[in-house]
């Protein structure tokens, strides 16, 4: 008999279809019990070694996080109890310096900035902060730039954020650590635990970007000085409203009634303050009228105000780009900050 005759016959013996539907059944049972035990087996590893440091693991965990980028790291940062006031914003106010606040002020504080963030990630990092003090917060500084004056509520950010990381639902943060970057952190975050190698974040997070900008040419390449003379569009475009990040920011603060707030509106090269009498200037003034209102009507709230026609926004010398300025500039806008504060007291 031929081998082709046999598997024809043992194809159609009785009961033979359903022997191989019971084989392939209980395959695809073993396959989703393996499957979910995995998922169920990784989600649980990933809650217990926190790899960013949410503090969500009853284990108690070395403290801090690894070197990494600030919208991961400030989940660790923002919770940390050696800090009494944080400084949240973007780029436009990343050379703020907490050693140097704490130096004028005398309170500690903790840069919890997100390069190119909008007013939705601010806000969130501003909760977070907030909500893991054990005594109220002596201070919130919020860079207030264009960003903030959107018309629309959703608030859109340009680029990724871990909104995850930091929400209040916790099958949010849970769903959340079921994604890929998330288990590439899996060795990195074990081998900072268990053997105490590898740089740990910088606990304040100041993060000065003058090297990065002097290392691209930035200080003396001539088309990058020239860029510097063009102007550009200002004021966020939004000349009478609504303003939806103050009515945001306004909500998130009545958390924290007895905490002094300080809008910094950043400083910015003269090409980029807006024209008198343009559109851009009108939307830069409903702007600032919108964050003054706040200021005036929310008790410790201070507006410091470095869009204006100033001296120091005439000197090259003093930038990097229209919106990136130097360390002198940030010097005096901390000093401002830090007499804002003592007004206060």
């Amino acid at each position: 008999m031929s081998s082709s005759t046999s598997s024809s016959e043992t194809v159609g013996r009785p009961g033979a279809q359903e022997a191989n539907e019971a084989r392939w059944a209980s395959f695809v049972r073993g396959f989703a019990v393996t499957a979910a035990t995995v998922l169920l087996g990784t989600l649980a590893l990933a809650w217990l070694i926190d790899p960013y440091g949410t503090g969500n693991t009853p284990l108690s965990l070395r403290e801090g996080v690894r070197s990494q980028g600030p919208r991961t790291a400030a989940a660790s940062r923002g919770r940390d109890p050696a800090f009494q006031a944080a400084i949240f914003g973007n780029s436009h106010v990343q050379l703020l310096s907490p050693d140097r606040l704490l130096a004028a002020s005398g309170i500690p504080f903790v840069s919890l900035i997100a390069p190119a963030s909008g007013p939705k990630e601010g806000l969130v990092l501003i909760d977070w902060f907030l909500r893991h003090r054990r005594e109220p917060a002596r201070a919130v500084v919020v860079g207030i730039d264009d960003l903030w004056c959107t018309a629309d509520p959703a608030m859109p950010n340009a680029k990724p954020f871990p909104f995850w990381l930091y929400s209040r639902d916790r099958a949010d943060y849970l769903v959340g650590l079921l994604r890929f970057d998330v288990l590439e952190e899996f060795q990195r975050r074990v081998v900072y635990l268990l053997t105490g190698r590898g740089e740990r974040a910088r606990p304040d997070g100041y993060w000065d970007y003058e090297p990065n900008y002097i290392g691209m040419g930035y200080d003396r390449d001539p088309g990058k000085r020239a860029a510097l003379e063009q102007p550009g569009p200002s004021g966020g475009g939004n000349a009478s409203g609504p303003w939806p990040a103050v009515q945001a920011l306004e909500a998130v603060m009545q958390a924290a009634p007895g905490t002094p707030l300080i809008l910094v509106r950043p400083p910015v090269y003269r090409s980029l303050l807006p024209v008198p009498g343009s559109a851009d200037a009108a939307a830069d003034a409903g702007c600032r009228g919108a964050f003054a209102a706040l200021a005036a009507r929310r008790p410790l709230t201070a507006l410091i105000d470095w869009r204006r026609d100033r001296s120091e926004l005439h000197d090259p010398n003093q930038f990097f780009d229209r919106s990136h300025y130097r360390q002198p500039i940030a010097r005096l806008v901390e000093a401002e900050i830090a007499a804002a504060l003592k007004a206060m007291r």
